[in-house]
């Protein structure tokens, strides 16, 4: 039997969203397995106008990062947007999804007063060492880039299984109340989109804009790369974006991997 969703679970106005972020597309599922499934059919379709979003109100079979598990609490914010590769950087990671991290922390705390955001290389925000929002950036056809975000915008970490339960947070957690999805997406999808066409002019706006909100410079960090581990102390983010780790065998620039150890990923029946 399904859980019903909160029966004060904010709607979503497509037009009027469409209207203020500036989207070719917007599709409001009331369920879905998942929504980056969704957005990368969208995608694929020529026809599709970008930027394109998907947002569900409840997610059935939501991933996170190399095959890792996703939960978060009923009616929070849950989408995957369609946008088209800049030419100056069409590479996909870490670029796309630090510009990310930066435009949802940004917004996060523009919008949720009080709240200290941070980001931990490469793709999640959180509040004082625990996960607030997640970010998932994949390629599509047609030189396009689908990224899925999941903000615990509603509900509380309690509700979580309980491995989860210290490491997450959630919006009314911090400050007793929900923040509007609407609203959220909202702030962030003009904040990306306008980073990214900055960072095109002018890359060493990345670095600028993510490194006050980085929270790994300066503690010692374990980077695992397929078979590799890089460990040692962290000197921030290098202009495209890679990790920058001092390790007993010099600087090493990582440009793509996890600070989890594989295997130690969370899923679903875990």
């Amino acid at each position: 039997m399904t859980a019903p969703l909160p029966s004060g679970l904010d709607p979503i106005d497509p037009v009027a969203l469409g209207h203020v972020a500036g989207l070719g597309q917007v599709a409001v599922l009331a369920e879905v397995e998942s929504t980056m499934d969704r957005a990368r059919e969208l995608a694929a379709d020529p026809s599709t106008a970008t930027p394109a979003l998907v947002v569900a109100d409840r997610q059935t079979a939501g991933r996170g990062r190399r095959g890792a598990g996703w939960w978060q609490p009923p009616g929070s914010l849950v989408a995957s947007l369609v946008l088209d590769h800049q030419p100056a950087h069409a590479g996909l990671n870490p670029w796309w999804a630090l510009a990310c991290g930066i435009a949802l922390a940004e917004s996060i705390a523009e919008l949720a007063a009080g709240v200290r955001t941070s980001l931990k290389w490469p793709n999640d925000v959180e509040v004082a060492g625990r996960k607030l929002a997640g970010i998932l950036v994949e390629t599509a056809p047609a030189g396009r880039v689908v990224i899925g975000l999941g903000v615990n915008s509603a509900g509380t970490a309690a509700a979580a299984p309980a491995p989860l339960q210290d490491r997450l947070v959630t919006i009314p957690d911090l400050t007793g109340r929900p923040l509007s999805r609407q609203a959220l997406l909202a702030a962030f999808i003009p904040r990306l989109t306008t980073l990214v066409q900055a960072i095109a002019a002018e890359p060493a706006e990345l670095g600028r804009r993510y490194r006050p909100l980085c929270c790994l410079a300066g503690t010692h960090v374990r980077v695992f790369t397929g078979a590799q581990e890089h460990t040692g102390l962290c000197r921030g983010i290098a202009a495209d974006g890679g990790l920058v780790v001092e390790t007993a065998a010099g600087p090493t620039i990582v440009h793509a991997g996890s600070l989890a150890a594989p295997g130690s990923e969370w899923t679903a029946g875990g």
